[in-house]
């Protein structure tokens, strides 16, 4: 059912089509595998363990990026714009392949969005995913200090990859979200991306957690 926003646009409902539901699953799913072999080695992906770690990464990374790119389509649908994910397979198949060959860079697709919009909502659209990975962030964060050890990896891994994800997405460069949202308020850019780059730099270099 439809709305009328402040700025007297039609609201859309959020729904998504088949195409876009395959692009997320495959994306979560590609992801999440090339995530797993990076992290164990190519040698290791018949092993017991590699099947732990897929899980892990399916929990951590696939959900942070999942979460990211649904809040970017949640605001803008929200802010009257037709918006729809769209994996980029070619990054995917690239992912995984450097996953084998040991490194690995994520561009996995992107929301997209259309239709009449202010600077301070596309700022926001923008902002929506980096602060996602955040809270989620602060959500895993108990769990890395639970008794039962599975939990304590997905907890870590979650802290991890979720504060990576907000950090690398603030970089005021491109197509990346920190661009938008720096166009758009210095401030606000500089109060997310400050803490993000932080706590990116305290998971890696004091915390050390890695599931592997």
């Amino acid at each position: 059912m439809a709305g009328i926003s402040p700025a007297g646009r039609r609201r859309g409902s959020l729904s998504f089509s088949q195409r876009e539901l395959r692009d997320l699953a495959v994306a979560w799913i590609v992801l999440s595998g090339a995530f797993a072999v990076f992290l164990t080695g190519p040698a290791a992906f018949f092993a017991p363990g590699f099947v732990d770690v897929v899980v892990l990464c399916v929990l951590t990374v696939g959900v942070g990026f999942m979460l990211h790119e649904l809040a970017h389509k949640v605001v803008a649908v929200r802010f009257g714009q037709q918006a729809a994910f769209r994996a980029d397979y070619s990054m995917l198949f690239l992912a995984l392949m450097g996953a084998f060959v040991g490194f690995i860079f994520a561009a996995p697709g992107a929301v997209y969005h259309r239709g009449r919009i202010t600077p301070r909502e596309n700022g926001l659209i923008a902002l929506a995913g980096p602060v996602t990975n955040l809270v989620l962030a602060a959500i895993f964060l108990p769990l890395a200090f639970a008794p039962v050890d599975f939990l304590a990896s997905a907890g870590a891994f979650g802290v991890f990859i979720n504060v990576f994800l907000a950090a690398f997405n603030m970089i005021p460069f491109g197509p990346l979200d920190g661009k938008t949202v720096l166009d758009w308020s210095k401030a606000v850019f500089a109060a997310v991306f400050v803490p993000s780059v932080v706590a990116a730099y305290l998971a890696i270099t004091r915390l050390g957690w890695l599931p592997v």
